[in-house]
């Protein structure tokens, strides 16, 4: 690891936390505030969930963007310029005056948030290894539960005493905090370990990776159970607040209360590994999600509170999961580590973006639609299994 001379070791790992905490807080942190901007600009709840839905998507199109090109430029260089964009962004998003001006805001705000992202994952490789690796990133996602824990409460409080905009604000300050620590960070990437080739060429590594089929099989497996997940957040505003009547502020507490049992998942994960094989742990894992989708096809129409625990165990499952498939794939790479930390953040987040959009379809409700992708993500993560395990031995 590269010493750094201006940050320390935790500031390091604190730096890592607080900038892969970006795509929570720019999401949770303005769900209460839904139903206001429906209002506010008279759209209906998919033109307001495009405002969602269109960051997801190029949030995974700066993933794969700035991935390659920290690989050849750096992460100080590549850091600083995705902050530059994701906080202007966010102003514009606070002084938008349409909600096409707000999505086209969101959607550069979306592409500064893919480079910060894709940088902490790469950070985390640059400055970590072996035993320590697997504890930081279990450690980095369980921190991680404080964003999407805290945030919603935090966007449901600014509504007593700003409106909608007040949430954008609060982001472009997040921001401009990312430009201070990308400016403190020295160069992690020495120079003869950069990517030497063009910008055209660095964006090739992209197809290098694809060209890994067991990387790649397992990597989409996971991530198909990210879908589910984002379109639990695109719709969960209009499930407690519309369908069961709940106030903002207490919207705001069920989200949370969601997102802090998510907690649980890393640690168990970080007490597992090694300990229990990856085979017991996918079987686990599948098997709980199949009993979260049943129940919210079952009871989860009852009250707001049984809508809530039939989810709650796959955000459990879910968040055993970011880790564990990062911990697999990394220890697969050993260079153009960004690239490989730009695919392990892209194909969840497009695959996220995919169950947004499918979320606010016609649905005969969303509780029984959330249910449907659920049980659907894990038929198509199934079959993936079932291939991996007639190609591969398992470990």
């Amino acid at each position: 690891m590269v010493e750094q001379k201006h940050l320390s070791p935790v500031m390091i790992l604190a730096s890592i936390i607080f900038m892969s905490t970006f795509v929570p807080l720019s999401i949770d942190l303005y769900l209460p505030a839904l139903p206001q901007m429906r209002e506010y600009f008279q759209a209906s709840e998919m033109l307001v969930n495009m405002t969602l839905i269109a960051f997801f998507l190029f949030f995974s199109v700066g993933i794969v963007l700035f991935g390659p090109i920290s690989d050849k430029y750096g992460r100080k260089f590549s850091l600083l310029g995705g902050a530059l964009v994701y906080t202007l962004a966010s102003l514009i998003c606070a002084t938008s005056g349409s909600v096409y001006v707000l999505i086209g805001g969101r959607i550069l705000q979306a592409l500064g948030a893919g480079c910060i992202v894709t940088i902490s994952t790469a950070l985390i490789k640059d400055c970590f290894s072996g035993e320590k690796l697997t504890r930081i990133l279990s450690i980095t996602q369980a921190l991680n539960v404080i964003a999407p824990m805290a945030a919603p409460i935090i966007g449901s409080l600014l509504l007593l005493y700003t409106s909608w905009r007040g949430a954008f604000v609060l982001l472009a300050f997040l921001g401009s905090i990312n430009i201070i620590i990308a400016l403190l960070l020295t160069e992690p990437l020495l120079p003869e370990k950069r990517y030497t080739g063009t910008v055209v060429q660095s964006m090739g590594l992209l197809v290098k990776f694809t060209r890994h089929a067991y990387f790649m099989l397992i990597l989409i497996m996971f991530s198909l159970l990210a879908a589910p997940y984002m379109a639990y957040v695109s719709v969960s505003s209009f499930v407690y607040m519309n369908t069961f009547h709940l106030s903002p502020q207490l919207y705001g507490l069920y989200f949370s209360f969601n997102s802090a049992c998510a907690v649980v998942g890393p640690f168990l994960y970080l007490h597992i590994a090694g300990r229990v094989s990856n085979r017991r742990i996918t079987n686990a894992c599948f098997l709980v999600t199949a009993i979260s989708g049943v129940a919210l096809l079952t009871i989860g129409q009852s009250s707001a509170l049984c809508f809530m625990l039939s989810f709650l165990p796959f955000t459990i499952i879910e968040s055993i999961v970011r880790p564990f498939t990062m911990d697999v794939l990394l220890k697969m790479v050993r260079t153009e580590i960004g690239t490989a930390s730009a695919l392990i953040n892209f194909v969840p987040t497009l695959l996220g973006s995919v169950g947004m959009f499918v979320s606010t379809l016609p649905w005969s409700s969303f509780i029984d639609g959330l249910g449907i992708i659920i049980l659907g993500a894990l038929c198509g993560s199934t079959l993936i299994l079932i291939c991996i395990r007639e190609m591969y031995s398992e470990n």
